[in-house]
């Protein structure tokens, strides 16, 4: 069974996971896509809510068993993945399903499901203002930003591969731009 996906990609520190929330909220019938990963919870992350954690012996048994739609290994030991379980217990429900994915993950997800799928890329206004937001989260050391802020460039060079572009420089603009895209794939 397959319904309706819309795909959110964007450079760490762009704003999408902001963005999705505020069309979760507005959006009875969307639901979240919970990513498993390899990594460690940051901050108050919970396991079954931000992501499923899971160790990387658990990560590489999932793939040996084929769980996933796609995974990726997004950073050096660190993976990320869609379960096939996961979109299984969304679309029984009869919901559309929104993704907050790595670029990678974005453009697979799109390449696997065509027309069923939206992906939405969501820039930053700027290299420099995603730094900047980077150090005003709080949430990663000086090292851990530089890594982020050199792969970002790398992934704006991949937002050619997605339906639409949506640069958040103004917060309620960039919401206000996804609804019509969004209001315009549901319609279909």
């Amino acid at each position: 069974m397959t319904g309706k996906l819309i795909i959110f990609s964007a450079p760490s520190g762009s704003g999408k996971t902001t963005i999705v929330r505020e069309l979760l909220q507005n959006y009875p019938q969307f639901e979240f896509s919970i990513s498993a990963t390899s990594r460690a919870p940051r901050g108050a992350e919970q396991d079954g809510v931000d992501y499923y954690f899971l160790t990387a012996e658990e990560f590489a048994a999932k793939v040996a068993s084929d769980s996933f739609v796609e995974w990726e290994e997004v950073y050096a030991g660190t993976c990320y993945g869609t379960l096939k379980s996961e979109l299984e217990r969304i679309w029984s429900m009869g919901n559309v399903i929104i993704f907050d994915v790595d670029v990678m993950g974005g453009i697979n997800l799109k390449r696997i499901f065509g027309e069923a799928a939206c992906s939405i890329f969501i820039m930053p206004p700027s290299v420099e203002e995603l730094e900047k937001r980077l150090v005003g989260r709080g949430t990663d050391s000086a090292e851990v930003i530089a890594k982020r802020v050199a792969k970002a460039e790398f992934e704006i060079s991949k937002a050619e591969h997605f339906d639409h572009t949506v640069v958040n420089d103004v917060l309620a603009t960039a919401v206000a731009e996804t609804r019509a895209i969004i209001d315009t794939f549901l319609a279909k």
